[in-house]
């Protein structure tokens, strides 16, 4: 009988999962960096000596609070807030917060153990973390969701500061609960200082930060292309979502000569075999952040238009020559890979965290497409601010042009870094998700030992 071999990939996970029960999504985050890291690990000596690989797993600090509100209706709730505070070796810990009930501890841990990598490509000072509640804001007042933000904040201001940790936006978070955030902190400490990134403009915010994600995907896409003497110019492109990443993704991707013709929110999907206008484009926003409605009502609106209740975007029947999944984790799964190959992919850049599963992705790595993780691909909303951070210290406001010339510049930078430890002598193509890892995994261990055993 054949005996199994057990690889150091093996025992390093079962180590992971024992040590931290029922989290897959950071299961699966750990062993995505650790496939690559592992191997590279065991060629060079320093960083197995000095224990890197178990101590970047590790959390510096995990944060679990209550949140008490009440509603309209005079009832009381209770929700559960956290903050995990993953790696402050590249500077303050810096991450989104999240509002959604989907959120639990393995999911943050997941995030914020992603946004230490993410954040070591944008070549800023930022460390890793991220936080946030399953509280679900959809079908909540403003005056709910102002008493929950300031319930939450009254718990977190203990655990930030300017210096320490700078949170930002995520699902569910936008500038409305930033706002109610900052006014929070603003009270408890009597100072007006850059506590939160994300804020609007004309109280400290930085212009194009709601842009930046999308745009920032989509730069770096476009640098991908470039690699390989192509453009969006005249590409069928596929976005799922519709939120504030997709939204923007299907901007940019428009300006630069793309066709969308399809996006998604949870009730199903829109196809628009013609190409989404630019009018098109400004009502999803309004749908979306005004008004908060499904995406059928387009349908509704404009000619030429279909919506598949309950399908996924990438069952679109046509033709997709670039694919950028903007939604939420394991959107995008094996079976919807191969629908992408078989309607000619080329590129999977994307704007979500974690929204490709192991098996796509190994999958359209195998057909040599083009893919993008998030951690490079989706790292100019964080980028971003910390541009917005700089302009805080410095009390200064830079213009649109100045931030988005910043975040094009960023966004090449992470692109190369990717191609330097990416690039395959053997066969020429690129692997990005291998790039990304070891350059944010360089940067990160090389300063952990620098910094000594902390």
């Amino acid at each position: 009988m054949k005996e199994l071999t057990v690889t150091p990939l093996d025992l390093f996970m079962n180590d992971v999962v024992d040590k931290n029960p029922n989290e897959p999504e950071f299961h699966q985050a750990v062993r995505e960096v650790s496939e690559t890291v592992i191997p590279y690990i065991e060629e060079n000596p320093k960083y197995k000596k000095a224990n890197i690989l178990q101590r970047i797993i590790e959390p510096e600090r995990t944060i679990i609070f209550r949140v008490p509100w009440m509603d309209d209706q005079g009832n009381v709730h209770v929700n559960r807030g956290y903050r995990v505070q993953f790696s402050s070796t590249l500077g303050p810990y810096k991450g989104g917060l999240r509002f959604h009930p989907s959120v639990n501890l393995g999911v943050i841990k997941f995030l914020g153990f992603e946004q230490v990598f993410k954040n070591a490509l944008t070549t800023l000072p930022l460390g890793g973390a991220k936080g946030g509640s399953n509280f679900d804001p959809k079908g909540r007042s403003e005056n709910e969701i102002m008493r929950f933000c300031q319930s939450f904040m009254t718990a977190l201001h203990l655990h930030i500061s300017k210096h320490t940790d700078v949170p930002a936006g995520d699902i569910g978070v936008g500038p409305r609960e930033i706002g109610y955030l900052f006014g929070q902190f603003k009270r408890i400490h009597n100072e007006f200082s850059g506590i939160l990134t994300g804020k609007r403009p004309n109280w400290g915010g930085s212009f194009i930060r709601l842009e930046s994600t999308g745009y920032g995907t989509v730069y770096f896409i476009q640098e991908m292309l470039a690699e390989v003497n192509d453009s969006f110019k005249g590409k069928n492109v596929v976005v799922s979502g519709s939120g504030n990443v997709a939204q923007f993704a299907m901007e940019k991707a428009s300006v630069l000569g793309g066709k969308v013709i399809g996006f998604s929110d949870s009730t199903g999907h829109i196809h628009v075999p013609n190409g989404m206008s630019f009018d098109m484009i400004e009502e999803v926003k309004f749908l979306k952040n005004e008004k908060r409605g499904t995406i059928s009502e387009l349908a509704e609106k404009y000619s030429d238009t279909w919506y598949y209740e309950g399908e996924r975007v990438w069952n679109i029947p046509d033709k997709v020559d670039i694919a950028i999944p903007c939604a939420t984790e394991n959107e995008l799964d094996e079976n919807d890979a191969r629908k992408l190959i078989e309607k000619g992919v080329r590129c999977v850049g994307e704007g979500a965290n974690m929204p490709t599963t192991t098996e796509a992705m190994h999958l359209f790595q195998s057909e040599n497409i083009l893919f993008a993780p998030g951690k490079a691909a989706n790292a100019g909303g964080v980028a971003t601010s910390g541009f917005e951070m700089a302009q805080n210290s410095a009390r200064i406001t830079w213009d649109h042009e100045t931030v988005d010339k910043k975040l094009q510049t960023i966004m090449k930078n992470i692109h190369r870094q990717c191609v330097t430890y990416g690039n395959s002598q053997k066969s020429g193509h690129i692997n990005y998700v291998r790039g990304a890892n070891l350059a944010g995994f360089v940067k990160v261990a090389d300063s952990m030992i620098e910094q000594g055993l902390v």
